[in-house]
């Protein structure tokens, strides 16, 4: 570890599209982020050699490697976890784990007077959380169905972003005038601030045990096809 501007990997998996950069301190040096959906397994491995290689870096000359930890989609996060601790196993550096909405509450930084980051969960249910315009956290993180008058305290006192693929579906059933939308995805190149920290305070996971946040448990579909 040799300054206070680290060069890190940072890894965004938890939505449709996945995304990495190379960042030195809060300076994004080099991104990469894809086209299509649900590409993360066949993307990840060649966007980070391929941002490496636009700054003339290895692996070890990297101080660590933050992902996105979740809430978000299960598949998504094991792909950019596995891939993280593969990275960092490797060339023997920290991990550092960046909770999901703050990701995209870096993404509204500034905005509005609060920011509500949501990711789409099933049906009208979101996982979100509220931040202040300076991304810090206000309330846990939670999956919310939502109605008409959801948030109507939080809007009663201000303006407020909600942002994410989550907040599609809020904007469908909220008409209050101090809302404003933000239908983008998260993505690395907003991971730099909250990583950067992390890593100047020396919160590193463990890297064997190191779990995303899943927020609810994964439960797989029932096949169509008959097996006899």
């Amino acid at each position: 570890m040799k300054t206070n501007s680290p060069i890190l990997i940072l890894l965004e998996t938890s939505a449709e599209c996945c995304s990495a950069a190379i960042s030195r301190g809060e300076e994004i040096l080099a991104s990469r982020k894809s086209e299509t959906s649900r590409q993360h397994a066949s993307m990840l491995a060649p966007f980070v050699r391929d941002t490496l290689a636009d700054c003339g870096l290895s692996v070890r000359d990297c101080d660590a490697v933050a992902v996105s930890g979740g809430p978000g989609s299960y598949t998504g996060l094991r792909v950019g976890v596995s891939t993280a601790k593969g990275l960092c196993f490797g060339a023997g550096i920290p991990l550092i784990s960046v909770d999901t909405l703050e990701i995209l509450a870096w993404q509204g930084y500034g905005r509005a007077e609060r920011i509500v980051p949501m990711l789409d969960a099933r049906r009208m249910e979101v996982y979100c959380a509220v931040f202040d315009s300076q991304c810090h956290k206000l309330s846990p993180t939670e999956a919310r169905i939502l109605d008409e008058n959801s948030f109507c305290d939080l809007l009663a006192e201000g303006t407020v972003l909600f942002i994410g693929d989550g907040a599609e579906k809020f904007s469908k059933v909220c008409s209050s005038p101090g809302a404003t939308f933000d239908y983008s995805g998260p993505v690395a190149t907003a991971m730099a601030r909250a990583a950067t920290k992390a890593w100047q305070e020396k919160r590193f996971e463990d890297i064997a045990y190191f779990e995303p946040f899943y927020l609810k448990e994964f439960v797989a579909g029932k096949s169509k096809k008959s097996l006899l």
